[in-house]
């Protein structure tokens, strides 16, 4: 594993906002909503238990989120000095192996806290790291595939988190998550694909250059917006079905306005889509996120 380019500067510690640059705060927040749309689907009181829920979504977040940016950066290095040379590493404010170093630490910082949510906890994280490295490192590099790459983060991101929130507070009580909480997991952890997807227009020509298979370098950006709404649009459908299904009509109505919001920000995005992708990462993933927490509500404490 060659060192970058930064080897060569005389810098030899990281910068200190560098290294809160590399873990990037705002990505933190879906695995984080997502915790929290599982410990709220488990219909377990979350006053008796706000420990494991605040321990939770800091593990969620700050760690392991933060952990999986750290090494997401480290093997990214090449493609950043293309695509954002100003980015911590390839910039040298991270210099020699540092932000390896940073995401090797966290990794083990994940699964000391992990461990203190007992075994769905711990169990939890093992994958969450896993998929993490598993996204970024030669060779497996899930990343340079625009199909496997987006759908292994929906599921760390929103699925994974989702399941271990509910599963947490409900090993209280010796349950476990039922099949209501692991459908609706699932299907917003499938839709989630889109919402990675949309992360990747900031990267074509970088991509491109380095024969790293995302959508929206292998079939342009407005193939690939297409693909992204279409993949969000019929998760939420089905998201929405089955909250009928399940005798939830008013939540299931309020997801359906979301959804419908979501088709006026297609519209927009459509108009310019890769120019326009960090606009709608702000307004139809917002609704996106909103549905969540909806159908968690929805689903509290059902047991089919």
């Amino acid at each position: 594993m060659s060192a970058p380019d930064s080897l060569t500067t005389q810098r030899t510690l990281p910068e200190p906002r560098a290294m809160l640059r590399l873990i990037k705060p705002v990505t933190w927040f879906p695995p984080m909503w997502a915790y929290l749309c599982g410990a709220v689907s488990s219909g377990v009181a979350m006053g008796a238990n706000i420990g494991v829920v605040i321990l939770g979504i800091i593990l969620a977040g700050p760690i392991v989120c933060g952990m999986s940016q750290a090494a997401n950066d480290w093997c990214d290095r090449h493609v950043d000095a293309i695509n954002e040379p100003d980015r911590p590493i390839p910039s040298g404010r991270i210099p020699g192996y540092w932000g390896l170093y940073i995401a090797l630490i966290m990794s083990a910082l994940s699964l000391v806290v992990g461990w203190q949510l007992g075994t769905w906890g711990f169990g939890a994280t093992v994958l969450g790291v896993a998929a993490a490295w598993a996204y970024s490192v030669e060779p497996v590099r899930l990343k340079r595939s625009g199909w496997w790459g987006p759908g292994l983060v929906g599921i760390a991101y929103e699925g994974l988190p989702w399941v271990t929130g509910a599963a947490v507070l409900l090993a209280t009580t010796g349950a476990a998550p039922g099949f209501p909480i692991v459908l609706m997991a699932t299907l917003y952890a499938l839709g989630a694909h889109g919402i990675m997807t949309i992360n990747d227009f900031k990267a074509i020509e970088g991509d491109r250059k380095l024969g790293i298979k995302s959508l929206p370098a292998v079939y342009g950006p407005e193939v690939a917006a297409k693909i992204a709404c279409t993949v969000m649009g019929l998760a939420q459908a089905l998201v929405i079905t089955m909250l009928f299904l399940f005798s939830k009509p008013y939540h299931a109505g309020a997801v359906l306005l979301l959804l419908f919001g979501q088709f006026w920000a297609m519209s927009v995005w459509m108009r310019d889509p890769e120019g326009k992708a960090p606009w709608y990462n702000g307004t139809g993933v917002a609704m996106y996120v909103s549905g969540m927490m909806i159908t968690a509500f929805a689903i509290r404490g059902m047991v089919i």
